[in-house]
């Protein structure tokens, strides 16, 4: 899988072609012993460590929704619409652009990891 080393030392390894990620779907996978998921959101490919930092859950199983964003009171907005991964433990939302939390962005976050699209496959840096 492995298919060679970046200039940082990290390894880039091919996931999947792209016809096997079709926009909506999302797969698991183990590099290095680290499950990671990759997730294609509408075209957008995003890559993200398959643990929640809250208590160890597959956060990768979890829903991939939107939430309510801030407004005024009595007024409610729904927004972030598949940016938001939730844990299937205990329901921690992570945006999926920058793997913080939504509730205290600079307290927990994930792991995220670069996607790119090589000669229609799709690879990740880990």
């Amino acid at each position: 899988m492995p298919t060679g080393k970046t200039s940082d030392g990290s390894m880039r390894h091919v996931v999947c072609t792209v016809d096997e990620l079709p926009p909506g779907s999302r797969k698991i996978i183990d590099v290095d012993g680290r499950s990671i998921g990759i997730f294609n959101i509408g075209g957008e490919l995003k890559a993200i460590r398959n643990i929640c930092p809250h208590h160890g859950a597959p956060l990768c199983i979890g829903d991939l929704s939107g939430t309510m964003l801030p407004s005024d009171p009595g007024v409610y907005i729904y927004g972030m619409e598949n940016r938001v991964l939730r844990c299937p433990w205990h329901g921690y939302e992570f945006n999926i652009d920058t793997g913080r939390t939504l509730y205290d962005p600079n307290d927990l976050r994930v792991k995220m990891y670069p996607v790119e699209i090589e000669e229609g496959r799709v690879v990740i840096v880990a």
